[in-house]
């Protein structure tokens, strides 16, 4: 693949981590009416919820003023950004488009509401894992996709001399 189709390609794949985010939650916020704390059971271990997390993953840093998440968020986006524009390896390009498309969608909420919509919680009765919305979800393929390509998928291999 070229150099300007990946580029295409990631950047697609990023807009639709974000556009999907979007819609999501201006549905379920601004259509459904959702308010703050609101839950309903889906399955024993998932339930559909509205939470706001003003930190950053997992609630981490929540105690901080806003301003201060908000400079971590953009130092963030910056670098991912950064690291995008010098990649050159198609599921690099990828993988942080889809990264940077959720991350902006969540830095967008901050913006709106104040607080980063949170929509899935997975639980063990009482135990509760986490709290998270589709551009989380989108970041964590994201992440894969990286993950994937430190492991060397993808890349070609060198032919064998013997």
């Amino acid at each position: 693949m070229t150099p300007r189709k990946t580029m295409w390609l990631s950047l697609g794949l990023g807009a639709a981590a974000f556009a999907i985010d979007r819609l999501h939650k201006f549905l379920q916020v601004d259509v459904f009416h959702w308010p703050a704390g609101y839950t309903r059971p889906l399955l024993p271990f998932l339930d559909l919820t509205l939470t706001f997390n003003t930190g950053v993953s997992y609630g981490l840093l929540s105690a901080l003023p806003f301003f201060a998440v908000a400079v971590i968020v953009v130092i963030a986006l910056v670098g991912l950004i950064v690291w995008w524009a010098r990649a050159t390896s198609p599921l690099v390009k990828a993988g942080l488009a889809i990264c940077i498309g959720g991350a902006f969608s969540n830095a967008l909420d901050r913006l709106i509401y104040r607080g980063v919509a949170d929509f899935f919680w997975l639980h063990l009765g009482d135990f509760s894992f986490f709290v998270f919305n589709l551009a989380d979800a989108a970041i964590t393929v994201g992440v894969c996709l990286l993950l994937l390509d430190l492991l060397g998928v993808g890349r070609h291999r060198a032919a064998n001399p013997a």
